[in-house]
């Protein structure tokens, strides 16, 4: 596998507040330093990626309305490699116009799709994973996507029913897909989990370009006509003119229901390296470092007494004492301070926009 070829798609063009106060549609959650680390979800998501491919050969596809948040938090990515979408259209559109544009580069690439928001814990093992699927794909019809081993039952994930009767004879870690399951309800993600070949769907893909390309044009051909007629203004001045007047006549569908509940060849990778979507405050209390009171607190000026199982999450150099909460969140971000039970996150931003 030529190492030159290797492409990654870096998607960040979603609006979700989920981590309301402190995301918002103006600043999602990807350009937040969401763990209190110096850098934000999408930095994160870049930086993971190091020695997969060329740094020249990182793309991302975000709105236009997040532009300059995406060139100041990522200067060494060139504005060439900076795809922006005058309108959300969804998944498939957005891979569809990467990877066009891709294969005039290079019709010999192969590309990682990932979220620019998800969270890995094991480095190391998610790089020897992604590296083992991209040679897989690099001279194969075959779409991996990374399956996550479930781990409880978890109603806000997509599911993955793989055949482990037998896998691929030219890797022993990946396995044909049976089907895709939609988020479950509880009763259906616990007989899932006690399966044993289900996994979380983690929505990241790995496909050579014109395997991609070749299933949008038989499973999408509105999709793909759009971008086909665009060929000629890739790598120009008047591409974005382009793109802003054809773009918004794709379909809006995801890649799940364009092609991956479509197509043949789709394999699952199952994997585990600490991955997490960060959906929800839950999650990052989750999959954040712990106190003895298995509290987590990002910020620097905290202190915490008589409290457990609280996510405190105040980084903007205030001093914050809490007592006596079990199982909250404390949340601040410019004029809003957000207190509220973990178990009522869903509903709070709800209640405070009324």
């Amino acid at each position: 596998m030529n190492i030159d070829n290797n492409h990654l798609v870096i998607m960040a063009g979603g609006v979700g507040s989920r981590f309301w106060p402190m995301s918002t549609q103006e600043m999602p959650k990807q350009f937040i330093d969401v763990l209190g680390c110096g850098k934000s979800l999408l930095q994160l998501t870049v930086d993971r990626f190091q020695g997969v491919c060329p740094a020249e050969n990182i793309w991302i596809v975000t709105s236009a309305r997040y532009a300059d948040i995406v060139k100041k938090q990522l200067p060494q990515i060139s504005a060439e490699r900076i795809l922006l979408e005058p309108c959300r259209r969804n998944t498939a559109p957005c891979i569809a116009y990467v990877s066009w544009k891709i294969k005039k580069l290079n019709p010999k690439a192969n590309i990682i799709v990932a979220p620019s928001d998800h969270i890995v814990l094991d480095i190391p093992e998610f790089i020897r994973v992604v590296t083992s699927s991209l040679k897989f794909t690099a001279n194969s019809d075959a779409i991996v996507t990374l399956g996550m081993k479930a781990t409880r039952p978890e109603t806000g994930y997509g599911y993955i029913e793989a055949d482990l009767s037998m896998s691929c004879p030219s890797n022993q870690e990946i396995y044909r897909v049976d089907a895709f399951k939609e988020k479950p309800d509880l009763e259906t993600a616990s007989r899932y989990v006690q399966r044993k070949n289900y996994y979380w769907n983690s929505g990241i893909f790995i496909w050579n370009v014109s395997t991609i390309v070749n299933a949008l044009r038989v499973y999408q051909p509105g999709i793909a006509e759009v971008f086909e007629r665009m060929t000629p203004y890739y790598f120009t001045e008047k591409e974005q003119e382009k793109v802003d007047e054809l773009f918004p006549t794709c379909e809006n569908i995801s890649i799940d229901y364009a092609i991956m509940e479509k197509a043949e060849e789709i394999y699952v990778f199952p994997a585990y390296f600490g991955w997490s979507d960060l959906g929800t405050w839950g999650s990052l209390h989750e999959n954040s470092q712990k106190d003895s009171h298995n509290n987590v607190c990002i910020g620097n000026h905290i202190k915490l007494h008589e409290s457990r199982n609280c996510v405190i999450h105040t980084t903007q150099e205030k001093k914050v004492i809490i007592q006596g909460l079990d199982g909250y969140i404390v949340a601040e971000n410019n004029d809003t301070l957000l207190v509220c039970r973990l178990t009522e996150e869903q509903r709070i931003k709800d209640f405070a926009d009324e």
